[in-house]
């Protein structure tokens, strides 16, 4: 008896599960959003642990790492290792938030360019050409400097900038999709043209939007770190990733852990999620050539 035969689906969760780089970035991606979750829920109890992230302790500063701080203190004394596990949720919070407000902005815009085309395709592609043509980290600045610095203001800036590149992916997608069978047969059957977007096309396209997304959390991680280390990001004494960076690089020399442990908070939760939408990205090219 033969074994049933296996979705596309499937199949490509099987091509993900081998690569064994791309697992591995993604138990460190699950374990990034695990971290974060807990310490968001603990800082809405006012808990503080491993201990209050802002508690300071001029007798203790400066202190590299040790069995009482295991990432050492800054300048005023406040425990690093705490510090960077409470700004990991915001971090995280940032990427995953804004890459939703860009999604969703981006699949809306490339569904109706790629559907309707003509003079609405023109329009609109029009409209993503002159957003690319700004400087997208200078833009988010200067957004952020006179909006004033705060976590909502820096999602809703990085969302309502970053959606061009998903734009111009679903619009792709649907003027490959809309000629279809299925979509022609939905059409003849005088089915509306919401329904035949969201319940025919997008579904059929969301793998590649999905890897889009996935490699869209860590540009927004950086993006937050560097508002954050220029002094428009979240405002202190909140910790981030970025401004851990700004505080410590006075004393570059003294305190070299200041630097070392967030830049390696960055570039590591970065690179898992690289790796993990790279390796997704070919377990869904993998799917696509065997349809």
């Amino acid at each position: 008896m033969n074994p049933p035969a296996q979705t596309p689906f499937r199949r490509a969760v099987k091509r993900f599960r081998r690569n064994r780089l791309g697992m591995l970035a993604l138990v460190s991606v699950g374990g990034l959003f695990v971290i974060a979750a807990v310490f968001a829920i603990l800082s809405s109890a006012d808990i503080p642990f491993p201990s209050n992230p802002n508690a300071t302790n001029l007798e203790r500063k400066l202190l590299p790492p040790n069995p009482i701080n295991w990432l050492g203190t800054d300048n005023l004394g406040r425990d690093l290792f705490s510090r960077m596990l409470h700004g990991s949720y915001i971090s995280l919070t940032v990427g995953f938030v804004a890459v939703t407000v860009s999604l969703c902005i981006g699949i809306v815009i490339g569904a109706v360019s790629g559907y309707f085309g003509r003079w609405v395709d023109n329009i609109l592609m029009r409209v993503v050409d002159a957003v690319m043509c700004f400087p997208t980290f200078f833009l988010i600045l200067t957004a952020v400097a006179l909006l004033g610095p705060s976590m909502f203001n820096i999602i809703i800036v990085i969302g309502l900038v970053s959606w061009t590149g998903t734009a111009r992916l679903v619009r792709a997608e649907f003027l490959t999709l809309r000629e279809t069978e299925y979509v022609r047969a939905a059409k003849t059957l005088g089915q509306s043209t919401p329904k035949i977007i969201f319940r025919h096309i997008l579904p059929n396209a969301f793998a590649p939007i999905f890897v889009t997304a996935v490699l869209g959390i860590p540009a927004a991680i950086l993006t937050e770190a560097g508002l954050s280390f220029l002094g428009f990001g979240v405002q202190p004494p909140q910790a981030t990733w970025g401004n851990i960076i700004a505080d410590g690089k006075t004393y570059l020399l003294d305190a070299w852990w200041l630097i070392v442990f967030p830049g390696l908070a960055i570039f590591l939760s970065a690179l898992s999620f690289y790796l993990a939408g790279d390796a997704l990205r070919q377990a869904v090219e993998t799917r696509t050539e065997r349809k």
